[in-house]
């Protein structure tokens, strides 16, 4: 990604799934903590929206996780969406795949009545004015008992905190590009894409700092916000809306977990 550049495009979706399995991490551990934390049952019926699908692999996973979930999966590549649609083909008519432009606000009709929102290493490409916005209309739209839960970079308050989450960055890479390839190539690639924005930074990346995220869900109306797990400046965060009493979750994570691997280890 140069500095002059100000939107996402197709080569940097091409460049991401390249770089995945060593730039985002704990991939699956993020998956699989994200379907952990959803209030429903594995046999329930229930509404999600994935905002930025990308290829489909969160989506995927809920899928695989809850039986009877539907999804509309959002994204504004059309090479995602072909990668998308191919991935979830198994699952029929439990999966919507469908455009859309992150920074219009067209599309959060799509949340009018949905029980859960999710969004992975999406929503920090809009600035803290969209970030709010998107919150409150994701209170106004859900239904009652609804959660939205987004994974995401959250911006450091200090030069020290910078500091820790580039270089904890890098060294998981670098870890995890030799524990699924045997080799350094992949974490090579990483830093010659300069892809870790707490060292290099640049235009697409506007992350917000968590405290302020918190803050926004809880002035937006949800009433139960917290911060679920960080590490090297990601971080799995969100709001639940309390509405009809609901027996709550029952999926443990070593479930999740499975599912999470196998949405990563499909080929189609």
């Amino acid at each position: 990604m140069t500095d002059s550049q100000t939107q996402w495009t197709e080569a940097d979706s091409e460049l991401y799934q390249d770089l995945a399995p060593v730039a985002v991490p704990a991939r699956a551990e993020q998956i699989a903590a994200l379907l952990t934390l959803l209030p429903f049952k594995q046999d329930q019926a229930f509404q999600a929206v994935e905002i930025g699908c990308g290829e489909g692999i969160l989506s995927y996973a809920l899928l695989d996780c809850f039986s009877q979930a539907q999804i509309t999966a959002l994204d504004g590549s059309a090479e995602m969406r072909r990668q998308a649609a191919a991935r979830l083909a198994p699952f029929g008519p439990r999966a919507r795949i469908e455009p859309f432009d992150l920074h219009e606000t067209n599309w959060f009709t799509q949340l009018q009545g949905v029980d859960c929102v999710m969004s992975s290493l999406c929503l920090h490409h809009l600035d803290a004015q969209q970030k709010q916005r998107l919150f409150s209309a994701g209170f106004e739209q859900l239904a009652g008992g609804s959660v939205l839960l987004i994974a995401d970079l959250v911006e450091p308050q200090r030069p020290e905190a910078r500091e820790l989450f580039a270089a904890t960055w890098d060294k998981l890479a670098e870890a995890q590009s030799q524990a699924e390839t045997g080799s350094p190539q992949l974490f090579e690639k990483f830093l010659e894409a300069e892809w870790n924005t707490y060292r290099y930074g640049n235009h697409i990346d506007q992350p917000s700092p968590l405290v302020d995220q918190l803050i926004w869900l809880k002035e937006a109306g949800f009433q139960v916000v917290d911060c679920f797990w960080l590490q090297a400046g990601h971080a799995i965060y969100g709001g639940y809306k309390l509405g009809p009493a609901r027996p709550g979750g029952d999926v443990t994570f070593t479930t999740a977990l499975r599912s999470a691997r196998r949405a990563l280890e499909t080929i189609f």
